[in-house]
């Protein structure tokens, strides 16, 4: 008797063009922080935690291209806290949102890969659609969750021109060869992306609020997540200025913009709704 071998997962780029494509290219972050969880008249407990998580989820699962959970706010509270982390994330991958793990790992060998692991491993408790990395141990530093990446269908972004003022004096640095560490970092996911229809999963994140980028090759064939629109500054408008020819790649993240409408489930969509289509039309 011949049994038919399970049909490869399907990449996450792909995934998430067809998401972007059906829902619009917003992801929406779920980031309790102390502060919203005080505007929501809730504690700054697992309670508090629970009632947030869950609100959100309830909003934005299946209305949305994607969510991205910052691991930090749920991390926070121990064991308890990672469990509603891990619930979050079951329900919205159940509902079809693809979910973005906000962790920003980032070491070598054997440790890179337990991380890589944690996240994109199917079956783990909080496997995830994608993970966000750091590389600033050296791109190759990456390997094991580039490679697990590719046996599971999911997705890295890869910190690359972030929008905090700190950043620049790493990622602006310039190599002997006259690139600077950013743009290497673009090159490494250009390369890695190759051949990926009809979009790579290596993904860089690259800041909404940083102006004109144009000195900079962004077309790196995969996704570009981008924080900043809302209460950090930048508007959907702001993305052809500084996005250019590769606007059709980028996923702009939107946290509190869309969380201060809380906790009322729908006002939250009726929020997000409202982003999606602003930046839909930014980018057309």
């Amino acid at each position: 008797m011949t049994t038919t071998p399970p049909a490869a997962p399907a990449p996450f780029g792909a995934r998430l063009r067809r998401a972007m494509d059906t829902y619009g290219p917003l992801c929406v972050g779920i980031d309790p922080h102390p502060s919203l969880l005080a505007d929501w008249g809730l504690g700054d407990d697992v309670a508090g935690l629970t009632a947030f998580t869950r609100a959100s989820v309830d909003a934005l699962a299946g209305h949305v291209a994607s969510v991205k959970p910052q691991s930090a706010f749920f991390e926070r509270f121990g064991s308890r806290g990672v469990a509603v982390l891990e619930g979050a994330v079951a329900e919205l991958r159940d509902a079809g949102t693809l979910v973005i793990m906000d962790a920003k790992r980032g070491d070598i060998g054997s440790t890179m890969t337990a991380y890589a692991q944690t996240y994109l491993s199917p079956g783990a408790p909080l496997f995830s659609d994608a993970l966000t990395v750091s590389p600033y141990l050296g791109y190759g530093s990456l390997a094991p969750a580039v490679q697990l990446a590719r046996e599971s269908g999911s997705g890295l972004f890869v910190l690359a021109l972030t929008s905090n003022p700190e950043g620049a004096e790493v990622q602006h640095a310039v190599r002997p060869d006259g690139r600077t560490v950013g743009a290497t970092m673009l090159a490494h996911l250009a390369r890695d992306n190759e051949g990926a229809a009809p979009m790579g999963s290596f993904g860089a994140v690259v800041g909404a609020t940083l102006g004109d980028l144009s000195s900079y090759d962004l077309g790196i064939g995969g996704p570009l997540l981008a924080p900043g629109i809302g209460a950090q500054g930048a508007t959907a408008a702001d993305l052809p200025k500084v996005f250019g020819p590769a606007a059709h790649l980028v996923v702009p993240n939107v946290s509190r913009g869309v969380l201060r409408h809380g906790p009322d489930v729908a006002a939250l969509r009726g929020a997000a709704e409202r982003f999606a289509d602003e930046i839909r039309a930014a980018v057309a």
